[in-house]
């Protein structure tokens, strides 16, 4: 394990030219993660699996209430998480056999701030507990003050002073619990029971008037929520949570758009714990749409067929020139689609190709920002987009078929533009491949192409008109069905651990998609969206082009530190409605919002995905993603190319689709010959620059602009073989 970085590791075993992908399936884990053995390490397994297997439970077989379900979803990711994940970065790990106690040692003085918290905390799921069992609730009408000694002020001091005991305690002992993180577990638990048990009360009263202690309740959970996100995915999303929280209290003070009546105390943050913020659409995703293909992602790794996967992208571009970056833009389109993060993928895949990319000659940081581009593209490459196209289809209410048939021609130009890049870096440079003794065998991987199946059901279950539900059960079923017909068949055993992998690959998300859901029920209560999209209306005036700008923008710094699931659910939130008021398809608006909210993790100053990368291949973080930027430089072009060809989202004739994906792709062409310096050989500066512009008529899908692109691109071409000369053109004014 690397302590040195933040960076999580991906240990691999020794590779075979058979099987160069070994150990790329390989479970990750993160600086802050604790590793447990013996006793300890079965009964979370078990937790896991419980988790994993209730939800699948629920979506399939027996349904639950939906504040119920959505609850369990919350609090038992909590939960794991706090047990799992430590608040800060272990700096060595004691020997498990030293001894036989189950938590960390805490240093004297903490026990000043852990016993009062222990206290609160107990206290209050005490409490709890007892009103449940006892029926003794606080109905509609209740004293202000009942249980409010008990547990509100409680929940609330208790989980505070365990937060700050967690963040001073020193995490030395990778394999012991944490104490005050078994006090925030407790926390949320008790959090849990109270909303889940007074749910149909809050239901009626949250946004009018709310109990004390709903209040309570709902601080201690969002403190929850924000410091695991925090340990998940870092403070951007955390600080930005913040900024929105602190919103709805000064807002009443701030001027022109901001200003809102302001909200009491009670009422603002009982109403962010409801079904319009916590528990809102965002939660709705996580609890059903990306646990599912989490566990579908989790049964492909614990079947290695992620390693069939990369080792039939080495057999097919390894040996090309520049091969394994051609590999990366393949296996992590394949990878992408399935993973729910841009940053994930890049420590998946990237372990492998960013290594090898370095060993061809790629410099460091081009390797990680080749990575980091292409596994950012596959959260845009349908039938799954990372999860992005379930969420769209709960925002917009659109028919999900209808959205991943129109990713199709992005997501094929992004691709297409990177390997162009690609490829055009390793002509520049001169560049070979592997050899093709170090590769797999493509014939040898061509017989068991089956492996392709879970991908093949899924998509046609989808397209039969399965729910997103079933076809991913079916797909998921298919692959422990496929693995039997492999070394590396899923036995009882091995379907238990992807389950149990499948819990603590979704925890980041958890955490995150409720984070976002604060800042849904904030944009919610205040109604600062509405205001926003009128103020963006007023500064766009009638200019469709300048809204779109403006969308871009907001999009690409929400989307600064958080996963695209967050980043897109808040920017749609905010901004879409305008883009829609100004006369902009709803389909358009929200694909062009997804786009900049994926491509923020290869946007500098934050570029999540690009960091990952950094890390892997030890590089400055800040110049791969600067480099990542430009590799991924096209799918700023795309969106804008989507506003003005609806072909190009699929929405003309079969005729006018063709088209735009047909001069779209030779202007992307045309696009990375100018941004590399090699169109059919070198180019120098002048024409990269009439190249550049040549691209730009190319993509704008225009006749006109078609045949001044093509024939600017044959000019040059024309030159570049000299078949134009300056000694013929002067033979020609003769």
């Amino acid at each position: 394990m690397n302590q040195s970085t933040n960076q999580p590791s991906h240990e691999h075993t020794i590779a075979t030219s058979e099987n160069i992908a070994q150990g790329v399936d390989n479970e990750v884990i993160l600086n802050n993660q604790r590793v447990f053995s013996g006793k300890i390490a079965a009964v979370l397994a078990f937790a896991c699996i419980l988790y994993t297997v209730f939800h699948i439970a629920v979506m399939n077989f027996y349904p639950l209430e939906t504040w119920v379900y959505r609850l369990v979803h919350v609090t038992g990711g909590l939960m794991l998480g706090y047990m799992i994940y430590s608040a800060r970065n272990f700096i060595l790990s004691a020997n498990p056999n030293q001894d036989h106690t189950f938590f960390a040692p805490i240093p004297t003085y903490l026990w000043l701030i852990l016993i009062p918290a222990a206290l609160a905390i107990f206290v209050a799921l005490g409490q709890i507990i007892y009103a449940v069992v006892s029926d003794n609730l606080i109905p509609m009408g209740a004293p202000k003050d009942k249980m409010q000694y008990t547990f509100g002020y409680p929940i609330f001091i208790g989980t505070t002073l365990a937060v700050i005991c967690a963040w001073l305690t020193p995490a030395k002992a990778r394999e012991k619990f944490s104490l005050p993180d078994i006090l925030l577990t407790l926390a949320a638990l008790s959090v849990g029971l109270y909303i889940i048990s007074h749910a149909e009360f809050l239901r009626m009263r949250a946004q009018v008037f709310p109990h004390i202690n709903d209040m309570y309740a709902a601080i201690a959970g969002i403190i929850l929520i924000l410091e695991l996100t925090r340990r998940l995915a870092g403070l951007a999303l955390v600080i930005i949570v913040c900024v929105f929280i602190a919103y709805g209290f000064i807002g009443p003070w701030l001027p022109g758009v901001l200003q809102h009546q302001g909200y009491p105390a009670a009422r603002f943050f009982t109403f962010l714990y409801t079904d319009n913020g916590v528990l809102g659409p965002t939660t709705a995703i996580s609890s059903t749409y990306i646990i599912l293909f989490i566990t579908f992602a989790a049964f492909l790794q614990a079947s290695k067929v992620g390693e069939y996967f990369i080792n039939f992208a080495f057999a097919v571009a390894g040996g090309a020139r520049g091969g394994p970056a051609k590999v990366a833009v393949f296996s992590s389109a394949l990878m992408g689609t399935i993973n729910g993060t841009s940053a994930g993928n890049v420590v998946s895949t990237g372990s492998l190709t960013i290594p090898l990319m370095k060993k061809v000659g790629y410099k460091p940081q081009t390797s990680a920002a080749i990575e980091a581009a292409a596994s950012s593209g596959g959260q845009i490459l349908p039938p799954i987009m990372g999860a992005g196209a379930f969420i769209m289809a709960e925002i917009t209410g659109l028919a999900y078929r209808d959205i991943v048939f129109a990713a199709i021609i992005p997501a094929l130009l992004y691709f297409l533009s990177i390997y162009f890049m690609v490829d055009k870096a390793a002509l520049k440079l001169g560049m070979q491949g592997l050899p093709r003794s170090d590769l797999p065998k493509f014939a040898l991987l061509a017989r068991q192409c089956f492996l392709f199946l879970p991908i093949f059901i899924l998509i046609i279950a989808l397209f039969l008109g399965y729910s997103v539900i079933r076809a991913g059960t079916l797909a998921m079923v298919s692959a422990a069905v496929v693995s039997w017909f492999t070394p590396h068949k899923m036995t009882t055993k091995m379907i238990l651990y992807a389950f149990e992998i499948a819990a603590k690959m979704s925890l980041q998300l958890v955490a995150v998609c409720a984070a976002a859901g604060v800042i849904v029920g904030v944009i919610a209560l205040t109604g600062i969206g509405t205001r926003f999209s009128a103020m963006l209306l007023n500064l766009a005036g009638n200019s469709q082009l300048i809204a779109l700008f403006f969308a871009m923008l907001v999009a690409i710094i929400l989307g600064m530190g958080m996963p695209t699931t967050a980043a897109y659910a808040v920017a749609a939130s905010v901004i879409a409605p305008g883009l829609v008021q100004m006369g902009i398809e709803p389909l358009t608006a929200h694909f062009f919002i997804f786009f900049f909210a994926v491509m923020s993790a290869i946007t500098p100053p934050v570029a999540l995905a690009a960091y990952a990368g950094a890390g892997i291949a030890q590089t400055d973080p800040m110049k791969t993603s600067v480099e990542s930027f430009k590799y991924g430089l096209a799918a700023f072009v795309i969106p804008f190319m989507f506003f003005y060809t609806p072909g190009m989202l699929m929405q003309g004739s079969g005729v006018e689709n063709f088209h735009a994906f047909s001069s779209a792709a030779l202007g992307i062409f045309m696009l990375t010959s100018a941004i590399q310096g090699w169109f059919f050989g070198r180019v120098i500066p002048v024409l990269r620059i009439v190249l550049f512009f040549a691209a730009l008529a190319m993509i704008s899908g225009g006749i006109v602009s078609d045949i001044i692109g093509l024939a600017t691109g044959a000019l040059l071409f024309a030159i570049q073989k000299r078949f134009i000369t300056p000694k013929n053109v002067v033979k020609g004014l003769d």
